[in-house]
């Protein structure tokens, strides 16, 4: 039988393209984690050097002014940069996993030259589904739009949204015929500056500090009709499908999350002295970290996976869930471990493992809590 190549294996050019990302964040973004954090405010420097170095671009085609690579490519990309700062991770996320695949797949050609040039070299993107009371219920929600001659009027509050402090350009999701339940939904490209358009309060949260979170507001806004993505009343199907993908993103985060921690946790194990020797020597801790190692592991397959089977045009959906629910639920596990590791040091804001702990638990519940993943891996499991 031939040798079958391992998921995690990567070939010569995304470890190439991975080691460069990781050696950017080591040297460019390491030395400003903490200040960002504190501040809950990201350096505009680097989100510039992050168009610079194509990372907002990823898999936008070259005739877009992108780098024209392969969606596993940004994952790798959201992966090394967590390794560092899950906020920094967060920003190429967002741009690559929901924002500029929803204009890839359902943009018209006009759309597409218009925004992804946009995307790829200056402007960031937010995405805008959740509401104040629609989050896991994702077609529940409030915001309407009326159809008025050659554009609609948007009417609405939109909560939880990322990037949003500093986008441009925002895909929002309004119901255009609210009779026909989730089938009126409609998504929208707003330009920040459209009458009737603004940013919000930004939240202050427990972790991902860096990354804007904030509310949208729609007060009578005017949307061209131009600025519908994909049709009147298809909004529902681009969520669902850039959802998908966002999934494996948010994956990658955690893994990259739990990569930082635990490299961490190794370095202070070997380094730290207690009854005459380093605690690594300790087979109580080794076991820890072999655990971890395993959890980190198995997490890394999972993700990987589901990119490669999305790049090859499979069926990801269940792959995609699975991915984003067991590395989540093992960020968590591992990066706390990592704290007892340190012990009260870990504890303090001096060492860098309470940042990952703290910037690990959105990942169970943001692009879709665990439930919500188990719901779609069950259902996908006993009624496909």
């Amino acid at each position: 039988m031939d040798y079958i190549q391992p998921i995690t294996v990567l070939s010569e050019e995304e470890a190439m393209f991975k080691d460069a990302v990781a050696d950017f964040a080591r040297e460019q973004i390491a030395p400003h984690v903490m200040e960002m954090d504190q501040k809950a405010q990201f350096k505009k420097e680097i989100l510039d050097q992050f168009f610079e170095l194509g990372l907002m671009g990823v898999e936008v085609p070259e005739e877009y002014g992108g780098v024209g690579g392969s969606f596993f490519m940004s994952i790798l990309a959201i992966e090394a940069l967590a390794q560092v700062d899950a906020s920094a991770a967060i920003y190429v996320d967002v741009q690559n996993t929901l924002v500029n695949n929803a204009f890839l797949r359902w943009g018209n050609q006009e759309i597409k030259k218009k925004c992804l040039p946009q995307l790829a070299q200056e402007k960031i993107g937010a995405y805008a589904l959740s509401e104040p009371g629609s989050g896991s219920d994702a077609f529940g929600l409030k915001a309407r739009a009326v159809e008025k001659g050659d554009h609609f009027v948007l009417n609405g509050t939109k909560l939880w949204i990322t990037n949003a402090a500093e986008a441009d350009i925002f895909i929002i999701f309004a119901n255009a015929n609210p009779e026909l339940g989730y089938k009126g939904i409609t998504a929208f490209i707003v330009e920040r500056g459209f009458p009737g358009f603004s940013v919000g309060k930004k939240e202050d949260k427990l972790g991902i500090r860096a990354s804007s979170t904030c509310e949208l507001i729609l007060q009578d806004c005017i949307v061209p009709k131009e600025n519908v993505l994909g049709e009147t009343g298809k909004g529902y199907k681009v969520a669902i499908e850039t959802l998908n993908e966002g999934r494996i993103g948010i994956g990658a985060q955690m893994i990259g999350v739990m990569e930082g921690s635990l490299q961490a946790g190794m370095q202070y194990a070997r380094e730290r002295q207690q009854f005459g020797q380093p605690i690594a020597k300790f087979q109580g801790v080794q076991f820890q970290i072999a655990e971890a190692a395993i959890q980190l592991e198995a997490s890394r397959t999972l993700v990987y996976n589901a990119a490669r089977l999305k790049d090859a045009g499979k069926d990801y959906l269940k792959e995609a869930a699975m991915a984003k629910w067991f590395s989540s639920v093992n960020a968590e596990k591992v990066t706390s471990r990592m704290i007892e590791i340190f012990g009260g040091n870990g504890y303090t804001k001096e060492f860098p493992v309470e940042k990952f702990y703290r910037d690990a638990k959105i990942g169970q519940i943001y692009e879709g809590t665990s439930n919500m993943q188990l719901a779609t891996i069950a259902k996908y499991l006993l009624f496909k």
